[in-house]
């Protein structure tokens, strides 16, 4: 290039080089007008594009890879019906705290803003934003690079959550004239997300109000996973005995397995413990808002949390914590270790005579699956209880009502971030698209354990999962319903709750070059089910269990509302009977 020669940057050339340059080289999404040409562009200058067939199944793709790289994961969507599609996927990463970027091609804003009817036209910045972090839209190509860092920034920085980056097809495909890389206005981001120590003053506070604690319960959220804390927090349970109570995407930052895990005896430590030292998890319905008789009546909280506007949400915090989880611990727990602590001996001695009386009468139960006539549950998850014990470096990622339920009580995590499930608005069609992305971000065999309900969401990602080879196995437990499959039907129509009982699930994978198998007993499970794993191939089992299994809404059934009327009442007492 001559000494007066500019070089020509298109807007899809800087919007590549931007992403890369902080260190994102990778894109879920799915491609039309007007980003088609974008994600053909960034495949040939080196990034990788995974390309799927519903857009939230690629947002959630996408989130899933913000949640365990602690960097922000970024999905592509066309305009209007895409940006749609995907928008319920960057509410939920922005509710669950996962760093992600979603970019959308869209219309002119001149088109937009006189309502002159463009194709697919909608004023996407604007509806994005009550559903993110943040809504940015680049309507020039030299502010790329400075929309980028500000995106990356956002998604990352403070509590974790969605952006939404609007991208009109101008902006792609405009050039900017520049004299050499420096002037295009891209760089690299320092510390996109700085520490954020919590003060002296609270923690010594926080170490006053654990040391008074008869019977203290340690209580981890996802937010501790994301954070990447269990060195801190494994020393903290192991030098104070504190016995401690995960989330189920908390689950393996303490491997489950360990004497201190209150586990099995949630009931007696929450209802008990009069103080709760939450970490990463937020006192929302999942935990009953903190309120009795979930929780003592006076119960004291400490709380860390990276948002100060967390604290005191739905009850009195006693000790807030402020900070990054990391921070605040390398500086909780030496404070409180050196003070000599230690959690009551008959506190930890009532845990476990709790914990040893649950277990027995979980292990009926699983001894009932294996022999039991009605295959049901537990002899359909049981052989996953027994892989994950045996091979704990592999990914588990659940979604349904009681598949998702008896899952998570059922199959122990020994490794962090190894479960991934609904989170916290608990939404169904997470589980494939989230799946994907674990089997990318990791290169790990992943097992995807699907009701048959959830699994009707995104399940035509099974073509996505076997056109990329992926070592995934979708396993789809199969009652033939919503909750079951044995709603009273009313006159000549099936109940709102059934679906097909003897779907042939399985054949979905073989539609695509992917292995198959149906099982209908606890033997055939436990034979397929390691096979099926083992050759880290694309697999889909479908698992046929009885119909009656399963009640409605799984563990959260007191969420339902009443019954509305008589004849409804009657109807489902006729079921039961």
């Amino acid at each position: 290039m001559g000494k007066n020669d500019l070089m020509i940057k298109t807007g899809a050339d800087l919007l590549i080089q931007a992403l890369q340059e902080n260190g994102i080289n990778k894109m879920y999404g799915v491609v039309g007008i007007p980003v088609t040409d974008f994600a053909r562009l960034a495949q040939l200058r080196g990034m990788k594009y995974y390309g799927f067939r519903r857009e939230d199944a690629a947002v959630d793709a996408a989130a899933a890879a913000g949640y365990l790289r602690q960097k922000p994961g970024v999905a592509l969507t066309v305009s209007a019906p895409g940006f749609l599609n995907g928008l319920t996927a960057l509410a939920q990463a922005t509710k669950n705290c996962f760093p992600l970027i979603m970019m959308s091609g869209s219309s002119e804003r001149h088109y937009i803003d006189l309502d002159q009817g463009d194709y697919e036209g909608l004023d996407q910045y604007n509806v994005a934003k009550p559903f993110c972090k943040k809504a940015y839209r680049v309507d020039r190509a030299q502010d790329i690079g400075l929309a980028i860092a500000r995106a990356v920034r956002t998604a990352v920085s403070g509590r974790p959550g969605g952006v939404y980056l609007d991208l009109p097809a101008e902006t792609i495909s405009q050039e900017l004239k520049v004299a050499n890389e420096k002037d295009t206005g891209v760089y690299k981001l320092v510390d996109p997300a700085p520490k954020q120590e919590p003060s002296q003053a609270a923690v010594l506070r926080a170490v006053e109000v654990i040391k008074q604690a008869k019977r203290p319960l340690l209580l981890l959220g996802k937010g501790a996973a994301y954070a990447q804390v269990e060195k801190q927090l494994q020393i903290l349970v192991d030098k104070t005995d504190i016995p401690f109570l995960p989330m189920s995407m908390a689950k393996g930052l303490i491997p489950d397995d360990d004497k201190h895990s209150a586990a099995a005896a949630r009931s007696l430590s929450l209802g008990n413990a009069d103080v709760v030292i939450v970490v990463g998890a937020r006192l929302n319905w999942m935990l009953n808002h903190g309120d009795a008789p979930t929780f003592a009546q006076d119960v004291k909280f400490v709380q860390l949390d990276i948002d100060p506007t967390e604290f005191d949400s739905n009850q009195k915090i006693d000790a807030p914590l402020l900070g990054d989880l990391g921070s605040v611990l390398d500086k909780l727990v030496p404070a409180l270790v050196n003070t000599g602590y230690k959690a009551d001996k008959a506190w930890i001695d009532a845990i476990v005579a709790d914990t040893d009386k649950n277990d027995a009468k979980f292990a009926k139960r699983l001894a009932a699956g294996k022999t039991d006539p009605k295959f049901g549950y537990y002899g359909a998850l049981l052989p996953i209880q027994e892989y994950f014990e045996k091979h704990p470096d592999t990914y588990l990622v659940s979604e349904g009502a009681n598949t998702l339920d008896i899952g998570r009580n059922l199959i122990a995590m020994k490794l962090p971030r190894h479960r991934l499930d609904t989170g916290t608005w608990g939404v169904m069609g997470v589980g494939l698209g989230y799946a994907i992305a674990t089997a990318v971000e990791t290169g790990k065999p992943v097992v995807a354990l699907e009701g048959d309900s959830a699994f009707g969401f995104d399940g035509m990602e099974m073509e996505t999962i076997c056109r990329y080879n992926l070592p995934i196995t979708v396993v789809v437990v199969n009652n033939g319903g919503i909750y079951n499959g044995t709603d009273q039907e009313v006159p000549s129509q099936p109940g709102p709750t059934k679906l097909d009982s003897t779907a042939k699930y399985e054949l979905l994978a073989q539609a695509f070059g992917g292995d198959s198998y149906f099982v209908s007993d606890y033997q055939t499970m436990e034979e397929t089910f390691s096979k099926a794993v083992d050759s880290k191939r694309p697999c889909l089992i479908n698992v046929q269990i009885d119909p009656s299994m399963g009640k409605e809404s799984g563990h959260i059934g007191n969420l339902n509302p009443e019954d509305i009327t008589e004849e409804v009442k009657e109807l489902k007492e006729n079921v039961k009977n």
